[in-house]
């Protein structure tokens, strides 16, 4: 192994690292403020109101990532009226479309999850908020939601590290991330193993943190369902 390959280059892959990790977070924020209005409005029991947001799912997990993205990066710039837009200088650069494709992917598997969640709120828990008076905003805004969002959080956490998997197709238009890195270095050294072995180990680290991350998210949120010690505490008079 050459081991002296990966070490000159260790800035580049600490660089790659640092462009996934923008990426990856960027797309997660905004594509789960994207997905919970989507995930609400696709809950709709009114076929017109809901066939919008289901389409856009239905298409973003329809379709690879990377088609979604050679589409936005290579299939945008044939129309005209879209280089001519105030949004050209942005959709002309490959960190951009990238991020786009990232957005609208999660956003699509996202508001799929939550819809499922919000659909599987107790009846229950509705019924008795609309004794209490509650609006149907405000049971969505404080019983559905955050009920759903716990019930969603393993199947969030997958999501988070597919996006992270995913990101890897950055590497693909142009972009220096973690992928983009290991193939610089192949090409520039032709050490194919050595290369992709070490951003595997960078992508390996990564997911091992998210997976941290999420198991002291549900402990902190599911924390009300652990069992509690039944010990009976004896006090004197």
């Amino acid at each position: 192994m050459d081991v002296e390959a990966i070490v000159d280059n260790l800035p580049l892959y600490l660089q790659g690292t640092w462009m996934t990790i923008q990426l990856v977070a960027l797309s997660l924020l905004v594509g789960l403020g994207l997905a919970v209005p989507v995930a609400v409005v696709a809950g709709s029991r009114r076929v017109w109101v809901s066939a919008l947001p289901r389409a856009y799912i239905y298409f973003f997990r329809g379709t690879p990532l990377l088609v979604q993205m050679f589409l936005i990066y290579y299939g945008l710039a044939q129309f005209e009226a879209v280089r001519e837009s105030f949004l050209w200088p942005l959709l002309k650069e490959a960190y951009a479309c990238a991020l786009l494709a990232f957005v609208l992917n999660t956003g699509a598997y996202t508001a799929e999850i939550l819809r499922g969640a919000i659909a599987q709120t107790p009846f229950g828990e509705i019924e008795a908020a609309r004794a209490c008076g509650m609006s149907r905003a405000m049971i969505m805004r404080r019983i559905q939601l955050p009920s759903a969002f716990r019930r969603a959080l393993p199947a969030y956490g997958n999501e988070v590290i597919f996006m992270l998997h995913g990101s890897a197709l950055a590497g693909v238009i142009t972009i220096v991330d973690l992928f983009g890195a290991a193939r610089i270095v192949n090409s520039r050294y032709f050490v194919p193993f050595e290369s992709f072995l070490t951003a595997g180990a960078f992508y390996l680290g990564l997911t091992f943190l998210i997976v941290w991350g999420f198991k002291l998210w549900e402990r902190r949120w599911h924390a009300h369902l652990r069992a509690r010690d039944a010990t009976p505490t004896v006090t004197g008079r």
